[in-house]
């Protein structure tokens, strides 16, 4: 059968076949599309499943008798990452590169709060809390913040940069002053009272303040006991080295590490204060961090050997995890250490000997808790972990 077209229904012809032409094309590329919104949406979920993934496997926790008390997946962006974990007080603080600042609290680890509080890239000397109050110093400020809500309660300019976290008492506020001087502020309305600096004229590196004493240490070894409320030197102390890191004060002892490489015990006694030298255990390097102190152990790290644990009553050595980085809790008798290719070893402390070790190959920050059981890990995306020890 032939088919004869007109001109008119030429065109006619043309038009349906272009329309019809154009409907295919729309349906291929509907197809395109939704292949591609279904690989998208494959790819989204692989990335978020990966997202999720644990910090630590609970099936290797189960070999060093330890579970998991909760986890938390801060929001830190692409552009950066978690450079600090620390616990203070009830809670964890979290600082990115940012300085984006959370508080978390360390029993549930929900958001207490979380926020931009300091200018990017000033440097933090340090966060002290004191009662329900959260000390800090950047540049030549002295900021306030309430730890509970994040609300900045103060913040006052002392004029000059500190040399390490401030101190405080129920009356006044310590400063160790880029001068070389540690200025003593009336807590009500910043006044400066008084200020004092060690003979030699040295660096402060770390203030401990109390009612009834402050305590600082110098980068020429000196550690030097004042009175609160004036410029009066009550005793002072000398090692051949540097203070490296905070003092630790523990009851009325004293413990410091020195850059002469030894741990030294100093305890105050009597009234006035007097000090007296308990014992000082010399390591195999220059020591550079504070010592952790709990219980019964002081736990020190020593750079390019590991962590060694000292009795602390004797000064006596009772033993060492090579490669280790830091101590990050201490329960029934068992240190737990975390070393530099990323292992946690459980040591016993009453036999002196190792247990067993877990991968912790994802954790690359982590806090020191000498008050309890709790293990407190990170890495730099911003996954944090808490975990304790099986009874």
């Amino acid at each position: 059968m032939s088919i004869w077209l007109t001109m008119s229904n030429y065109h006619k012809c043309k038009v349906f076949l272009r329309v019809d032409e154009m409907a295919r094309m729309l349906k291929n590329r509907f197809i395109l599309l939704a292949g591609l919104l279904v690989f998208c949406f494959v790819q989204y979920g692989i990335a978020a499943e990966g997202s999720s993934q644990r910090l630590v496997s609970p099936k290797l926790l189960e070999h060093a008798n330890l579970k998991i008390l909760w986890e938390s997946n801060l929001p830190i962006k692409k552009t950066e990452s978690l450079v600090a974990l620390r616990m203070l007080g009830n809670h964890i603080y979290v600082k990115s590169t940012h300085n984006y600042i959370v508080f978390l609290n360390r029993e549930n680890g929900k958001m207490v709060f979380g926020g931009a509080n300091l200018p990017e890239g000033l440097p933090i000397t340090g966060m002290q809390l004191y009662g329900d109050e959260l000390n800090s110093t950047f540049g030549t400020k002295l900021v306030e913040i309430d730890p509970n809500s994040g609300t900045l309660l103060n913040i006052f300019d002392v004029g000059f940069a500190s040399s390490c976290p401030a101190a405080r008492n129920s009356s006044y506020f310590y400063l160790g002053g880029s001068d070389n001087r540690l200025h003593a502020l009336r807590a009500e309305d910043k006044v400066q009272i008084f200020e004092v600096a060690a003979k030699n004229d040295s660096i402060i590196t770390s203030i401990i303040a109390h009612d009834i004493s402050v305590i600082f240490g110098t980068d020429a070894g000196n550690v030097i006991c004042i009175a609160p409320d004036k410029p009066i030197k009550l005793w002072q102390f000398d090692a051949a080295g540097g203070i490296a890191g905070p003092i630790i004060r523990d009851g009325t002892s004293l413990f410091f590490a020195s850059k002469d490489t030894n741990v030294y015990r100093v305890d105050m006694v009597g009234l006035p204060l007097r000090r007296q030298l308990i014992w000082k255990y010399q390591t195999a390097g220059v020591l550079e961090k504070e010592p952790r102190v709990t219980q019964q152990v002081v736990y020190q790290n020593v750079p390019a050997k590991g962590v060694t644990a000292i009795d602390k009553q004797s000064g006596q050595f009772m033993w060492s995890v090579p490669g280790g980085v830091d101590l990050l809790a201490e329960a029934n008798g068992r240190a737990y250490v975390i070393t530099k290719n990323r292992q946690l070893v459980i040591m016993d402390n009453l036999n002196t000997k190792k247990l067993y070790s877990v991968n912790f190959a994802e954790v690359t920050r982590h806090t020191a808790n000498t008050t309890d059981s709790k293990i407190y890990i990170a890495d730099e995306r911003g996954r944090i972990a808490c975990l304790q020890p099986v009874k």
